[in-house]
């Protein structure tokens, strides 16, 4: 297995937002962008790449995850559906609901693939029971695919789109899906157990189609190839780390957000950095983030 510098540099916090459990972070190509969330924070952060120009907006819910639309506009999560959210103003207007009548769930992973459905995952807010749901939008509906989770997470796809992958973080278990034209998924397998110590969290998949999946409670983002063999792993400087994104020109500058949710004030202390937002580079790229295509 590949060491730490084998794969990448060492992490650097481009910006200690102190985010109580940072989540959703996206590479906006466009505009060369980072955006990511705080979900209990409730709040949308945005900064350069270079973790500059930074700009922050709260949320009137839970906001889990931001993804850019074909039609310049940006569409996120709150507690009971899709929103889109106006970057200009900061107001949120309902896109869509979804689980609106299971007040004791929200919203957590998301992710477009290269056909412009996004992929994301419902959970139960108290992480106890096993509601959490993974939908697929199309840009006018979402529909259920796969169901049982207590939390959610993921999800991503393989280079080819033919492979789904997505986590079930508590039992800390990554599983790959068949994925169809048409968007259906079928043949669920395991594809990853964590067995190194924390639990699975956000993922994103490289140009090899080799799997990165953020651990939280591990302290380090680990990688996989498509056979599920870890061949790396990333350490960073506190323990929970939530998400990844490929970003810059060449897609070989990973974007991380990590959280302060669960540590106690000791832990806090020896880990000044966690919350904030991580950079580092590798020398694999990843795929391009994709847009969400919405129906005209």
């Amino acid at each position: 297995m590949s060491g730490p510098s084998d794969i990448a540099s060492s992490p650097a916090c481009l910006w200690q937002v102190g985010a109580t459990l940072g989540e959703g972070v996206l590479w906006d190509a466009a505009s060369a962008q980072v955006w990511f969330v705080d979900i209990k924070g409730r709040r949308v952060h945005r900064c350069d790449a270079e973790g500059t120009n930074r700009q922050s907006w709260d949320a009137p819910g839970q906001v889990s995850f931001i993804v850019r639309a074909d039609d310049g506009g940006m569409v996120c999560s709150l507690d009971d559906g899709l929103y889109r959210f106006h970057e200009q103003t900061g107001a949120f207007a309902p896109l869509l609901a979804v689980e609106a009548e299971v007040p004791g769930n929200r919203f957590n992973d998301g992710h477009v693939d290269a056909d412009g459905a996004l992929w994301f995952g419902s959970m139960d807010d108290a992480e106890k029971q096993p509601t959490g749901v993974l939908y697929r939008f199309d840009g006018s509906k979402a529909e259920r695919r796969d169901g049982g989770y207590v939390i959610t997470n993921g999800p991503a796809l393989s280079p080819d789109g033919r492979t789904l992958y997505h986590t079930d973080t508590l039992e800390k278990r990554t599983y790959a899906f068949d994925r169809a034209a048409d968007g259906s998924l079928s043949n669920k397998r395991p594809f990853v157990e964590l067995k190194d110590g924390g639990y699975p969290d956000g993922m994103a998949v490289d140009a090899e189609g080799c799997v990165w999946i953020a651990t939280f409670g591990g302290w380090r983002i680990d990688r996989f190839d498509a056979q599920g063999r870890k061949i790396g792993e990333v350490r960073f400087p506190c323990a929970n780390v939530t998400k990844l994104a490929f970003g810059g020109e060449d897609l070989r500058t990973v974007y991380a957000t990590t959280a302060r949710k669960g540590l106690s004030n000791e832990e806090l202390a020896a880990q000044p950095l966690a919350g904030g937002l991580f950079s580092f580079r590798v020398e694999t790229p990843g795929l391009p983030q994709r847009l969400l295509r919405l129906e005209k």
